[in-house]
């Protein structure tokens, strides 16, 4: 057997001493992990996964396969959408039931007029995004379940939005600590709304506080030169999951399932004169600034249902809604964004 030589040059000790200390506290970190997220979902109870084909809802149901849950994808029936294929990996690898409601675009504008009555905004993208969890939590609701399982919370937790990905150092931890001291979750509220439990593992105490201590530099880090949001979850779950899961690119709830779709709908139906006239009076009567044609549709139905956003009293108001901001670059109300 050969005989291993120490180095004696300093600066490889040096270096071999962290490479050796990096990948111990990989290690122990990604067991950690993997220990609380199964500890979490093995707690769930419902015996239903929102399904995106993502990495967040594909370790849901690797770790609940055994139990054989149903699995549900929301895909728009009129736009395009990109987690159909990867649904359907999962399922086939994890041998779980998978059922794809395909909604057509007139159930998701019913449903849009649901999401912002319980939402109670005009925002955009969190409309686009939560029409989606209704559609979900809906079917549910209609076909006999009390309970549904998302994955809630991991790109909060994890660094896992797209903004965050090519943030420096110096900026990304106190950008994660600032998305995470605002993070809410509409899906819960939504559940509330129509009498559905939600079950979310990622959110639990301990997924949490464990997230917490994990440093930034092991939630944002290249693999295969490329920069990647939630690493330590991918590192961790890469030998248990399917690598075009693992390494999946983000793709934003909208997108995956196709209501994305609903911008260009809006831009193709509402002529541009018309849009323009209905803008110029809503920043006349109502002091509210418009932004585009879906935003006009989504504002014109919570006006409707809740009135003028204008908050009066406020000391800090977004520029353009003029509703009340809380310690944000973001307006919740309308979507503003950055503010």
């Amino acid at each position: 057997m050969q005989k291993l030589v120490w180095p004696n040059d300093i600066n490889v000790r040096h270096i071999y001493f962290n490479f050796k200390r990096f990948y111990f506290a990989l290690d122990n970190t990604s067991k950690d992990l993997y220990e609380a997220l199964q500890e979490s979902c093995n707690s769930c109870k419902s015996n239903l996964i929102s399904l995106s084909g993502g990495l967040d809802s594909s370790i849901i149901a690797y770790f609940l396969k055994e139990r054989k849950p149903n699995t549900l994808a929301i895909i728009a029936e009129d736009f395009v959408s990109t987690d159909l294929t990867y649904c359907q990996l999962v399922s086939k690898e994890m041998d779980l039931p998978l059922t794809i409601f395909n909604v057509k675009t007139a159930e998701i504008l019913e449903a849009v007029e649901q999401t912002i009555k319980i939402l109670k905004n005009f925002n955009d993208i969190e409309i686009r995004n939560n029409v989606v969890m209704y559609l979900a939590i809906k079917w549910a609701k209609d076909n006999g379940e009390k309970s549904i399982i998302t994955g809630d919370g991991a790109d909060e937790l994890f660094a896992g939005y797209n903004f965050l990905v090519h943030k420096s150092e110096e900026e990304l931890e106190s950008e994660i600590n600032r998305v995470c001291s605002i993070m809410h979750f509409p899906t819960q509220g939504i559940g509330k709304a129509l009498g559905i439990k939600i079950e979310s593992p990622f959110l639990s105490d301990k997924v949490i506080s464990l997230a917490k201590k994990i440093p930034a530099n092991l939630k944002v880090k290249e693999e295969n030169k490329k920069r990647h949001g939630k690493w330590i979850l991918r590192k961790t779950f890469e030998p248990y999951i399917p690598e075009q899961i693992t390494w999946r690119e983000k793709s934003p709830m909208q997108e995956g399932s196709g209501t994305s779709g609903l911008t260009n709908l809006f831009e193709s139906i509402i002529e541009e004169e018309k849009y323009v006239e209905k803008k110029l009076t809503v920043e006349k009567e109502d002091n509210v600034v418009i932004r585009s044609r879906e935003s006009m549709h989504y504002y014109e139905i919570f006006k409707k249902l809740y009135g003028s956003p204008v908050d009066k009293e406020a000391k800090s108001v977004c520029p353009y809604c003029k509703h009340k901001v809380e310690n944000s670059k973001f307006c919740r109300m309308c979507g503003a964004f950055p503010i």
